[in-house]
């Protein structure tokens, strides 16, 4: 049996030295009913009623196989008190970001690059989740589902009383800001109170204006953060000034509620807010527009991430019958099932009904034309959304800027060690 030592943060807790006995997570899956027991842990809790009715349809359905879904409020933490007491789940569901590559890092994962299914995934969310690897490693580990897609959401019926024009570039977005403003109305609203939806434009700016992989250029030593993401910082204040009276005195739900009474014509935050702006008033005709950060609009491209996505536990016994669950929850009906609930955005390249708030971003949707959030590469120790909450207080670029390369060894020097030695070994082999 495998042992593997465990070194790695999940949600923001640290596993340092426990060893880890990874038992086979079939090992007592079949039963006295002579089915396969398939047990699946996802994070998503505001998900549950999809996925209940996706276990009654993949139950009803097959014979042979018994799929049980947990959906925990604290998956993660769940997740890993199961890891410590060998009690691992044969499927998880969870999101692409750093707690995926810490579960990679730590060899928890199957490599599944012979389930068939991955054909039918849109490559650039494969490409997203291979660049989550602190390292490349050899394989696929996971399935991407369903993804955000972040932006500008805006007031469609307002658009079209005002004669306002969808900007393509960063010029033409602050034009509009300005004849909003100029109008008398408000043209952007933000909840910054609650430091993590300082990240949403913040993430949308960055993937027009900074490399896709400038987490690992940094790693490897190739360049520095304040190099990199100084016009992100500096286009950052430049949206404060379109935005309503102390943006930081107001939270999320603040910003969603005066969105949704028509307070401001936009709206900088992800397609995950639609939900929450419609609970307040359901009839709002919302659209939204990829962040326009560069002044060269094919540069212009949407931001979205895995939010949802699949994989086998490593020592999974019943790896045909997890395939065979896989499968299931790729059927189109499947998927429908779950947009419907949650307002996402498929990885699968098929055709699906989508929300009409994701209208203006479907060319980019279709064409793959997008790049990952980057704070899904920023350890959660870090606290970089608090850090940029304080540089829009503060107003001071060099000294954020200069903060987060100090902070990001700091926290990640680990990693740096690795990717650098990686990166060593590779050049060696190379030159033999």
């Amino acid at each position: 049996m495998r042992k593997k030592v465990i070194a790695t943060t999940l949600v923001a807790t640290t596993l340092v030295g426990t060893v880890l006995g990874l038992t086979g997570c079939g090992s007592d899956s079949r039963t006295a009913d002579g089915k396969i027991h398939i047990s699946m842990l996802q994070y998503k809790p505001e998900a549950v009623k999809a996925f209940e009715k996706m276990q009654e349809e993949f139950n009803a359905t097959h014979d042979d196989i018994y799929l049980t879904i947990e959906s925990p409020n604290d998956a993660m933490t769940v997740l890993r008190t199961r890891f410590i007491k060998e009690d691992v789940p044969d499927i998880i569901g969870i999101g692409g970001d750093v707690n995926y590559s810490n579960f990679l890092d730590a060899e928890m994962l199957m490599d599944i690059s012979d389930f068939e299914g991955l054909s039918t995934i849109k490559q650039a969310y494969l490409d997203i989740d291979k660049n989550l690897e602190f390292v490349p490693l050899e394989g696929t580990y996971a399935v991407p589902y369903v993804a955000n897609a972040a932006g500008v959401l805006y007031n469609r019926e307002m658009f079209q009383e005002n004669g306002w024009e969808i900007p393509t570039t960063w010029d033409e977005f602050m034009e509009l800001c300005e004849t909003i403003k100029a109008s008398g109305q408000q043209p952007l609203y933000f909840g910054f109170k609650d430091v993590w939806t300082c990240l949403a434009p913040w993430n949308a700016l960055a993937v027009d204006l900074a490399p896709a992989d400038v987490c690992r250029q940094v790693n490897k030593g190739e360049t520095l953060f304040a190099n990199e993401y100084d016009d992100v910082a500096e286009k950052m204040l430049e949206l404060l000034q379109y935005a309503q009276n102390d943006p930081f005195a107001y939270n999320y739900n603040d910003a969603c509620t005066a969105f949704a009474n028509g307070e401001s014509a936009m709206y900088c935050i992800g397609s995950y807010a639609v939900p929450q702006i419609q609970s307040v008033n359901p009839d709002m005709d919302i659209d939204s527009f990829v962040m326009p950060g560069s002044n060269n609009a094919d540069e212009n491209i949407l931001n979205s991430g895995v939010d949802l996505q699949f994989c086998v536990t490593a020592d999974c016994e019943e790896k045909e019958a997890a395939y065979e669950v896989l499968s299931f929850l790729l059927e189109d009906s499947t998927i429908q099932t779950y947009l419907d609930d949650q307002n996402a955005v498929p990885c699968k390249d098929s055709t699906f009904k989508l929300p009409s708030s994701l209208d203006g971003m479907l060319g980019h949707i279709n064409a793959g034309k997008m790049a990952d959030y980057q704070d899904h590469y920023y350890p959660a120790e870090m606290s970089v959304d608090a850090q940029i909450q304080t540089f829009l207080l503060n107003q001071d670029v060099d000294a954020f800027l200069n903060k987060f390369d100090t902070d990001w060894v700091r926290y990640n020097r680990d990693i740096i060690r690795k990717v650098q030695e990686y990166e060593a070994q590779n050049a060696e082999g190379g030159n033999e």
